[in-house]
């Protein structure tokens, strides 16, 4: 799964990026082609049970981001970035929240007024490549009628309308068929979004952060069907950055602080992108599977091999903290929380699997 980093310019999106996947970030000859990095999803989980097993090796589930060029119109007609944008996932939408009179920045700082103008320019990308696709598909349909073309047609008409009455299309009701009919475009405002607020340095950082989506205006945006909302400051997380783990904490103490915004800003993206974590957990390793919420056993199976989910018998759960609660699967058995499911349980956030197949 992947994020695309956007934002106006001068908002602290590549300092985001930067900060999140440890790594710096090259000069390209093509100033649109993005940066790509792996991160860590946060897991404490993982953690525990490899304090339990002493796993010879610990995975965690990992979310890849893409920091674009600034927004704009122009951009937006670029082959380059606008492919980027198309194959993302997601968007994290950085806002400046900042006063600093070192980084320049046009009029007063307004994220909701950021969000609007972003948020134009990916609904107009939208409306023309709608545009075209309506003229292709009336004149096949005047020289052959065609049910699946019909549909697809329904379906323009309304994301039209729907963008025409300046709503994003990840607001539009849509059934699964009309989903697969329209997936192909990978249209630009669909995609699930999340506001990032980088806000500044403050003595009370803790609850400046807790109160900065309702303070700058963004409860009702991020409450929207596949939206939310979250605050960093961007100048605290390049601090800790540099930082050990005892030292960081220490740091994030002295804030009022128990984890870094970025740990916050990694989870709220795996939530806004649909995904859960399933676990497997031996001596081994200790391993965090990412599956979409939802999904059912013999799936996730497939997740791990193919050759589980073709054969797939059935699953070994139990929730992990029942498995650290009884110190043992043996315990867990002899408790009767290890349980046996078939091919259609639908697999739970922090389960721990073990599947049981022919192959």
């Amino acid at each position: 799964m992947k994020s695309g980093i956007i934002g106006l310019p001068q908002v602290g999106k590549t300092s985001l990026f930067t900060i999140l996947t440890r790594q710096q970030v090259a000069v390209h000859a093509n100033p649109r082609e993005a940066h790509i990095g792996m991160v860590t999803v946060p897991d404490e989980r993982v953690e525990k049970l490899a304090q339990l097993y002493h796993p010879k090796k610990v995975v965690h589930a990992a979310i890849e981001y893409a920091d674009v060029a600034a927004m704009s119109q122009e951009a937006l007609k670029e082959s380059v970035f606008l492919n980027t944008l198309r194959t993302v996932d997601s968007l994290t939408h950085v806002l400046r929240a900042f006063e600093d009179p070192a980084i320049p920045h046009v009029g007063e700082i307004d994220p909701r007024r950021d969000i609007r103008n972003v948020e134009f320019d990916l609904m107009l990308s939208d409306l023309g490549q709608i545009e075209k696709r309506q003229e292709r598909v009336e004149k096949d349909l005047k020289r052959m009628k065609s049910p699946e073309l019909e549909r697809e047609y329904e379906v323009l008409v309304r994301a039209r309308q729907h963008l025409e009455s300046e709503r994003p299309l990840r607001e539009m009701e849509m059934s699964a068929d009309e989903k697969k009919l329209v997936r192909g475009f990978m249209f630009l405002s669909e995609k699930p979004i999340l506001y990032v607020l980088n806000i500044g340095e403050a003595a009370e950082l803790g609850s400046q952060l807790e109160t900065a989506v309702e303070r700058y205006g963004l409860l009702e945006l991020a409450a929207r069907p596949n939206a939310g909302a979250t605050a960093i400051c961007g100048k605290v997380e390049a601090e800790l950055a540099e930082m050990g783990d005892e030292e960081a904490a220490e740091f994030l103490a002295s804030y009022g602080l128990q984890e870094s915004g970025m740990m916050r800003l990694i989870r709220k993206t795996y939530e806004l992108l649909g995904l859960i974590s399933f676990l497997t957990a031996g001596e081994d390793e200790c391993r965090a599977w990412t599956i979409r919420k939802g999904m059912r056993a013999v799936e996730a199976a497939g997740t791990i091999h193919t050759d589980l989910e073709k054969h797939f018998i059935r699953a070994e759960t139990i929730p992990w903290d029942q498995l650290l609660e009884a110190g043992s699967e043996a315990n867990a058995r002899a408790k009767g929380t290890l349980r046996l499911e078939g091919k259609d349980y639908v697999v739970k956030d922090g389960d721990i699997l073990h599947i049981r197949h022919s192959g």
